[in-house]
């Protein structure tokens, strides 16, 4: 099994900045990818931002410029560094990967218990 740990979320105005971190620990034998979902209130979840293992990284339109994430492997940590945030941008982020054990041949999808953002004034 393989458990995220998310923190960094809280409210900031308009304009600000915050630093999301996800841990990832467990019987980890590989991590194919980290990423950042986030769901606002009456919406789907949604992808924020991806870095694969090789280090490539995509983003939603929305925070493209804004956002940035970022990975330590030796400490299985995934960042999201969020700036210029957005009333638009509150929502519960959480974090994903998919990622092999020790005790399976297969990779699968793993989730945090999510960290709520709120962008207001």
């Amino acid at each position: 099994q393989v458990q995220l740990v998310e923190s960094g979320g809280g409210l900031v105005k308009p304009g600000g900045s915050l630093r999301l971190s996800c841990a990832a620990s467990g019987s980890i034998y590989r991590i194919n990818y980290m990423a950042w979902y986030r769901q606002a209130p009456g919406k789907e979840r949604e992808l924020v931002a991806v870095i694969i293992s090789g280090g490539n990284t995509n983003y939603a339109d929305s925070v493209k410029g804004r956002f940035t994430i970022s990975r330590d492997n030796a400490k299985n940590t995934v960042y999201l560094q969020m700036n210029s945030l957005k009333p638009e941008d509150t929502a519960v982020y959480y974090c994903n990967t998919r990622a092999m054990t020790i005790a399976t041949i297969t990779p699968n999808d793993y989730w945090g218990q999510g960290t709520q953002v709120t962008v207001s004034s």
